[in-house]
C-alpha cells in the first residue's frame, strides 16, 4: 500500500495523467541517450573538442547513468520515490541549461556527467511509479506497453530531432529542449502522485552502496574506453579487474550485512532473475544492432546523418505495432509463450538484417529486417519490463525498476563494446574485398541473432506460464 499524504491523494483518474508525465520525462531520458551523435562535429568546431574529449561528450552520460541507477533506486525506496524522482528531474534540467550554454569543452562534459546522474534517479523511479500506480497485470502491463512506446519514439526520434535542431538553429538546443519537458514535470507530479516508500526505514547499507556503485562504474568505464582503444590496452583491462574485484566484495558484504542494499533473496525470484538474464543477452543484440545499422546506412548506402535518422524511424513504427500486438498475444499465450515468440521474432529479422550484401538498396535490404526485428522488439519490450519487476511492492519497487535499468545499460555497453570491436576487426581483416564493410556488419548481427535466441530458450526453459 502507498504511503499517502491526503493532500496529494490519488484520484480514480490521475494515474493516467501521471503516466503521460512520466512518459514525457522517459521520452526526455532516452532522446539524451543518442541526441549528442549528430552534433558531434559542431561541438567540435564550436568548442574545441579533441578527438578523445569529444567522445567523453557521450560517454559521461553513461558512465554516470550506469554506474548510480542501483543506488539512486534503493535511496527512491528508502527517502521517498516521488522525491527522488522530482530531485533527478530537476538535476536533469539544470544540467541540460549548463550543457546548453557551455562555454568550454569541460563545462560539455561536466554537465553530460551531471545529466547522467539525474536520469539515474528518474528513469528507475518513474518505472517504480507506473508499477505502483497500475497494481493489476493487465493495466500495468497497458501502462509498460505505453512507457516502453514513448522510450521506443524518444530511441528512434532522436537522431531526427539532433539534425533538424543542429541544422536549422543550433546544437544547444537539443539541450535546452528538455526544459520544458523538466518543468512540467516539477510542476504536475506533486499534484497527481502521492509519496510513497518502504514502510519499513532499515539504515541505508553504505559500505554496499559504495561498493556496488564503483563495481558497475569500473565496469561501465571500461567497456567503453574498449570501444575506443581495445581489449588489450591497459586502460580496458584496469578497470575490468577493478570491477571484478569490487563485485565479489560486493557479494562478500551483501552476505553479512543485516539490511543488504540488494538483499540475495530478491535477486533469487525466479521470474525476475530469468527476465534480467533475458533483458541482458536482449541489450547486448540491440544496441550493438543499431549502432551497427546506424554506421552501414552513413558508410555503405551514404546516407547523411538526418537521412539516416529518418531512414531508422520504421523502426519505431514497428515497435508501436508490436507493443499493440503484445497486449493479445499475452492474454491468448501467456508470459513465457509471448516473451518466447517475441525473440524469436527479433532473432529472425537480425537474421534477415545479417543477410544484407553492399549493393543492397534500402528498401529491399535494410527495411525488411528492420521492420521484422521492431516488431520482435515491441512483443518483448513491455511484457519483458513487466516480468522484470514482477513481484514488487512498496517496500523495493525502485531496487526492482533500477536492477533492471541497470541490466539495460550494462548489456548496451557490453554489446557496443564487443559486437562493434567484432564488426571493425572483421571487416579490416576483409579489407580490399568489395563487401568488406558489410562482412564485419553481417557477422556481428549474426551473433547477436544468437544472442536473442538464446534467450528465448533461457526463457522457454525457465519462465513459468501465467496459466502455470
Amino acid at each position: 500500500m502507498l504511503i499517502n499524504d491526503p493532500s496529494t491523494q490519488v484520484s480514480p483518474g490521475r494515474p493516467r495523467a501521471a503516466l503521460v508525465v512520466l512518459c514525457f520525462v522517459q521520452f526526455m531520458l532516452i532522446l539524451d541517450d543518442n541526441v549528442v551523435s549528430v552534433a558531434l562535429p559542431s561541438l567540435r568546431d564550436e568548442l574545441g573538442f579533441g578527438d578523445a574529449g569529444l567522445a567523453w561528450v557521450v560517454n559521461a552520460y553513461f558512465l554516470a547513468f550506469g554506474g548510480l541507477l542501483l543506488l539512486a533506486g534503493r535511496a527512491a525506496d528508502l527517502l521517498g520515490r516521488r522525491r527522488v524522482f522530482l530531485f533527478g528531474v530537476a538535476l536533469f534540467g539544470v544540467a541540460s541549461l549548463a550543457c546548453g550554454l557551455a562555454q568550454e569543452p569541460w563545462q560539455l562534459v561536466a554537465g553530460r556527467f551531471v545529466q547522467g546522474g539525474g536520469a539515474a534517479m528518474a528513469a528507475p523511479t518513474a518505472l517504480s511509479l507506473i508499477t505502483l500506480l497500475f497494481p493489476g497485470d493487465e493495466e500495468r502491463t497497458r501502462a509498460l506497453g505505453v512507457w516502453g512506446a514513448v522510450a521506443a519514439l524518444g530511441g528512434t526520434s532522436g537522431l531526427v530531432i539532433s539534425g533538424v535542431l543542429t541544422d536549422l538553429v543550433s546544437w544547444r538546443w537539443i539541450f535546452l529542449i528538455n526544459l520544458p519537458v523538466a518543468a512540467v514535470a516539477l510542476a504536475l507530479m506533486p499534484r497527481l502522485v502521492a509519496e510513497s516508500r518502504a514502510t519499513r526505514r532499515p539504515r541505508l547499507d553504505v559500505p554496499g552502496a559504495l561498493l556496488g556503485t564503483a563495481a558497475v562504474l569500473a565496469l561501465v568505464y571500461g567497456l567503453l574506453q574498449a570501444r575506443e582503444s581495445g581489449w588489450a590496452d591497459a586502460a580496458v583491462i584496469a578497470p575490468l579487474l577493478t570491477a571484478a574485484v569490487l563485485a565479489a566484495g560486493f557479494v562478500a558484504v551483501e552476505s553479512r550485512v543485516a539490511e543488504p542494499l540488494v538483499p540475495m533473496s530478491f535477486l533469487v525470484h525466479r521470474t525476475r532473475a530469468v527476465a534480467n538474464g533475458a533483458t541482458l543477452l536482449f541489450s547486448v543484440a540491440m544496441y550493438a544492432m543499431a549502432f551497427l545499422l546506424m554506421i552501414h546506412l552513413q558508410t555503405v548506402l551514404g546516407y547523411d546523418p538526418l537521412q539516416a535518422g529518418l531512414a531508422y524511424l520504421p523502426y519505431g513504427a514497428g515497435i508501436l505495432t508490436g507493443m499493440w500486438l503484445s497486449a493479445r498475444a499475452l492474454t491468448r499465450l501467456g508470459l513465457r509463450w509471448t516473451l518466447v515468440l517475441g525473440f524469436l521474432v527479433s532473432a529472425a529479422g537480425l537474421l534477415m538484417l545479417s543477410g544484407v550484401a553492399a549493393g543492397d538498396p534500402y528498401t529491399t535490404g535494410v527495411l525488411p529486417g528492420m521492420l521484422v526485428t521492431s516488431l520482435g522488439c515491441g512483443l518483448s519490450l513491455p511484457v519483458l519490463t513487466a516480468a522484470a519487476v514482477t513481484g514488487t511492492t512498496e517496500e523495493n519497487a525502485g531496487l526492482g525498476s533500477a536492477l533492471f535499468t541497470s541490466v539495460q545499460q550494462v548489456g548496451g555497453a557490453v554489446g557496443i563494446a564487443v559486437l562493434v570491436t567484432v564488426s571493425a576487426r572483421h571487416s579490416d581483416s576483409q579489407a580490399g574485398s568489395p563487401g568488406a564493410a558489410t562482412e564485419g556488419f553481417a557477422l556481428a548481427l549474426t551473433i547477436a541473432a544468437v544472442l536473442v535466441a538464446l534467450g528465448a530458450l533461457l526463457m522457454a526453459a525457465l519462465l513459468r506460464t501465467r496459466r502455470d
